[in-house]
């Protein structure tokens, strides 16, 4: 009896959406890899470059690091589902002290967000999605599942987990078992963010305040087509 192929989707025009310190590998991964950064981009040492790399020869689809708990994951969420293809996200490497870039991410998947789109259950400062739309985040925590190597994480670990993924039956990783799952059977959101809220930690907190921005916003707007006349 002939094996089921694995069903894989065709990437849109125009993905991934959003840039960032990533790179891009096979469009038809069933994993992405994102290495968390405790450091200033222009700092990064060899050793982040190296599990940016292994992730990618490895053959996840987008591999590259994760600094903020906010602006940086969301360009995170928005470029994975624009691929359907991809059903994992790793992320390793050492926490940032600053940011709790890795217990976000974790809090997001087990208790997604309130009203005012905070992240629940995180030690993050300033865990706020403000630029997109509830439905993304939704769609992020459906389409894929979390692999957490949070505070660890080697080449070899990484290439383990990023094969695992691959695998046609359950494989054994850590206390996951991964498998590529075929593509996520909904059309991928393939959409850049709109930059409402580019610091988060000032951003509104309640109903009033969003309100106000709002209006200001609308204002700003107004100027600048008054401007071009």
């Amino acid at each position: 009896m002939a094996q089921e192929q694995i069903k894989k989707a065709k990437v849109p025009k125009g993905y991934p959406p959003e840039e960032g310190c990533y790179l891009r590998g096979n469009d038809y991964s069933p994993v992405a890899v994102c290495v968390i950064l405790k450091w200033k981009r222009e700092e990064t040492p060899n050793t982040i470059e190296q599990l940016v790399r292994a992730g990618l020869e490895t053959g996840a689809a987008l591999s590259g690091t994760l600094q903020t708990e906010n602006v940086g994951l969301e360009k995170v969420i928005c470029n994975i589902v624009a691929n359907p293809n991809i059903r994992y996200l790793i992320v390793c490497g050492p926490e940032t002290p600053g940011h709790h870039v890795g217990n976000a991410v974790k809090a997001l998947y087990e208790n997604g967000i309130d009203k005012e789109k905070k992240i629940v259950g995180t030690d993050a400062p300033a865990p706020f999605l403000f630029n997109i739309p509830q439905e993304s985040i939704q769609r992020f925590i459906k389409q894929t599942k979390f692999i957490d190597l949070v505070n660890e994480g080697s080449p070899e670990v990484i290439r383990d987990a990023v094969w695992s993924c691959y695998q046609e039956k359950p494989t054994p990783f850590k206390q996951y078992e991964l498998w590529d799952m075929g593509a996520y059977e909904a059309e991928s959101i393939c959409k850049p963010i709109t930059w409402n809220i580019t610091n988060p930690a000032y951003g509104p907190r309640d109903e009033k305040e969003k309100k106000a921005l709002g209006k200001m916003q609308e204002l700003i707007k107004k100027l600048k087509e008054r401007n071009k006349k």
